[in-house]
């Protein structure tokens, strides 16, 4: 952390260090003998997981603020839909009809990063959840238009590393979804749903039920696929239900290009029915 405040306290650092050093005794072996902040274990365990949800909350907003990243562009979508030169493999073979979002994530990403480079290349950062699929897409095209992109990983069971297109020093790893969850949509200028699985369909109705609830400001919300979006999910029959009013099925709109996501977002504040302009 960048801090030019002088304190007269001796930092948390030196004494870490030098407590590494002491003479080894009976004493200074035991558990209890360790820094608190040193001591792994000790922050392991389950009655400190207030403390876990606050540095998991602070470590990326410190860093990012840091590195003088001001807004994002979100992009969610499955992990699994493969790069069009991979959809001919066994493994993606069922994938295929899916693998053009990967281009389409990729050149938007691009697009929005090119004109985030020309503005400074503080706002409007790429992000995705620093994975496979649409998330490396994403992350694929800020890195070929120059610039940098965001990475929110989390640990899952099986092995699993960030894609290679992840500005290292952006890319994040978490336990908590919920905290991550956070991270995607605390800077978010928009938000980019590609077809997905679970993850994608978690992630892109709790950014709805924020919007929705006037939890989060309304942001430019796009859905690239309608048909896939459609047929997933039956938006109309939720408001001939009654469980979600007509006027929310304006929270969205459907895309099917990187252009006519562009063209949206920059007019969204025309065509929103509450006027929000991204970036306000």
């Amino acid at each position: 952390m960048n801090d030019d405040r002088k304190s007269p306290f001796r930092d948390a650092g030196t004494d870490r260090s030098t407590a590494a050093g002491v003479p080894d005794t009976p004493q200074t072996r035991a558990p209890a003998y360790r820094l608190a902040f040193a001591d792994d274990e000790f922050l392991c365990r389950d009655e400190l997981r207030p403390v876990r949800l606050q540095l998991e909350l602070l470590k990326p907003q410190m860093l990012l603020d840091e590195y003088g990243v001001e807004s994002t562009v979100v992009l969610f979508g499955g992990a699994r839909i493969p790069a069009p030169a991979e959809k001919d493999s066994a493994r993606t073979a069922t994938l295929a009809g899916l693998s053009d979002y990967y281009e389409q994530a990729r050149k938007f990403a691009m697009l929005v990063t090119e004109a985030s480079v020309k503005d400074g290349g503080h706002k409007n950062i790429i992000c995705t959840g620093g994975g496979p699929g649409v998330m490396e897409a994403g992350n694929r095209g800020a890195a070929e238009a120059g610039g940098i992109s965001i990475g929110l990983n989390i640990v899952l069971p099986h092995e699993q590393a960030p894609n290679e297109f992840v500005t290292p020093d952006l890319c994040f790893n978490f336990h908590y979804f919920a905290i991550r969850k956070m991270h995607f949509l605390m800077r978010a200028n928009a938000i980019c749903i590609f077809p997905g699985g679970f993850g994608t369909l978690d992630e892109m109705f709790e950014s709805l039920t924020l919007i929705q609830t006037g939890r989060m400001r309304r942001v430019p919300f796009l859905l690239f696929g309608r048909t896939f979006w459609e047929k997933i999910i039956n938006w109309d029959a939720l408001a001939e239900a009654g469980t979600i009013s007509p006027e929310d099925l304006e929270l969205f709109r459907y895309v099917e290009t990187a252009d006519e996501a562009l063209e949206i977002i920059e007019t969204w504040g025309d065509t929103s029915p509450r006027g929000d302009i991204p970036g306000r």
